[in-house]
C-alpha cells in the first residue's frame, strides 16, 4: 500500500498600494511548465514562467503566519504586515524526485500588507529558488497566477478588500 505523506506550507498575499492601485507580489520560480496551447506543434514545446505567491515549508516550532511573513521576505525581499488568514489550499502530489511519494498538501495563505523593503532585493540563496519578483495590479493576478488555487486566493483578497475598504487607509500609497 503506498503511504501517503503529509505537508505544511504557509505564503503570503502582498498588497500594495501604488498610484490608487492595489497590487500584488509574485515571483517567477526557477520552473517552466508547458504551454496550454503550442503554437507550433514541430520543434521543441515552448514553456511559460511559472507566476506564483510566495510560499515554503512551515519550521519546526514556527506558526503558519511566521512561515508566510518568513517566505515573504525571503523570497520578495519586502516586510509585511499581517491582516488575516484568507484560506487554506489542499491538494495532492507525486514528488518527482526521491522517494516517489504521494503528498497530501496543505498551504496557508494570509492576506499582508508591504512595509518596507525593494521588491526583488533577495540573497543569493534565494535566487537558487527564485528568478524573478515584482507587482503585479491585483485585478490581474486571478488570471495570471499559474496555480488555480492561488487564483483563488487572489480572488479572496480582493473580496477582502472590498468588504474592508479601511484596509486602504492603513496602506502608504506610493509611487514607486
Amino acid at each position: 500500500m503506498l503511504m501517503v505523506v503529509r505537508e505544511f506550507s504557509a505564503g503570503g498575499v502582498v498588497l500594495r498600494k501604488m498610484r490608487g492601485r492595489w497590487f500584488l507580489a509574485i515571483i517567477e520560480p526557477h520552473m517552466t511548465r508547458p504551454k496550454k496551447s503550442p503554437k507550433h506543434s514541430n520543434g521543441p514545446r515552448k514553456t511559460e514562467a511559472l507566476v506564483a505567491l510566495p510560499k515554503g515549508a512551515i519550521d519546526k516550532g514556527e506558526k503558519p503566519e511566521q512561515t508566510a511573513l518568513r517566505e515573504v521576505s525571503e523570497e520578495t525581499g519586502v516586510q509585511a504586515n499581517l491582516v488575516t488568514k484568507l484560506a487554506d489550499i489542499k491538494y495532492y502530489y507525486v514528488r518527482n524526485w526521491g522517494d516517489g511519494a504521494r503528498v497530501f498538501k496543505i498551504v496557508s495563505f494570509y492576506l499582508l500588507i508591504y512595509r518596507s523593503g525593494r521588491l526583488g532585493n533577495i540573497s543569493p540563496d534565494m535566487r537558487i529558488e527564485v528568478q524573478n519578483a515584482y507587482w503585479l495590479p491585483l485585478e490581474d493576478a486571478p488570471k495570471t497566477l499559474s496555480y488555480a488555487g492561488e487564483r483563488e486566493v487572489a480572488k479572496s483578497a480582493l473580496q477582502y478588500l472590498k468588504a474592508h475598504p479601511e484596509l486602504g487607509d492603513h496602506a502608504t500609497d506610493t509611487t514607486q
